[in-house]
């Protein structure tokens, strides 16, 4: 009998990416397509686990059978969620308020199993960047990397150079924390099939 299938419910190519890293392939991809404003007074790590639920409940609905796994990563200012910006002028925005302060990076990483349960899992970790001139915010909006990217910035690319801090999972500040979605799926009898043997 054929093991269950797993659907990415994402159309993140960073999420592929970290997943293929330990060794994780999903069958298929299936992004959800969801109204992602934010509730009223919502806090930012239960804005990270609802989204998180409502992606991968609306794909399991369309694979029933399957393992559905579907994350939402947040990057916060205090209470404040900052946005992907949608242009330039939002990312230098972005970048300004997170200059020399640290802020915290939410994730919400959900799992439907093939019976239907619903496992959730949250994870933050908390960054600082540098204090960053005009001159290097200029410079960094000028190479695009800010795009799609929730905060402004991308830790895994040109970014690194102005992060002074960070404590907790890396991954997860990149978009999808590996231990803990490995033990997530591994948990709900997924067999896991990394080279480490995880």
């Amino acid at each position: 009998m054929a093991a269950p299938r797993l659907v990415l419910a994402s159309a993140s190519p960073r999420r592929l990416e970290l997943l293929r890293q330990i060794g994780i392939v999903p069958d298929l991809v299936d992004p959800a397509e969801i109204d992602e404003t934010p509730l009223r007074s919502e806090l930012p790590p239960a804005y990270a686990l609802r989204l998180a639920r409502e992606k991968v409940e609306r794909v399991a609905a369309r694979h029933p059978g399957a393992y559905v796994l579907g994350a939402d990563t947040v990057v916060a200012c205090g209470r404040r969620i900052l946005p992907k910006p949608a242009d330039e002028a939002a990312a230098r925005r972005c970048l300004e308020l997170l200059s020399g302060r640290r802020h915290r990076v939410h994730s919400g990483v959900a799992l439907v199993v093939p019976g239907g349960e619903t496992a959730l899992r949250r994870v933050d970790s908390q960054v600082a960047l540098k204090r960053l001139s005009a001159e290097e915010i200029a410079g960094y909006l000028a190479g695009g990397e800010w795009r799609e990217k929730a905060g402004g910035y991308a830790i895994q690319g040109r970014a690194a150079a102005l992060v002074r801090f960070i404590s907790g999972s890396y991954s997860n500040v990149v978009g999808l924390p590996l231990f803990e979605t490995a033990q997530l799926l591994a948990g709900r009898g997924y067999r896991l099939r990394c080279a480490a043997n995880c």
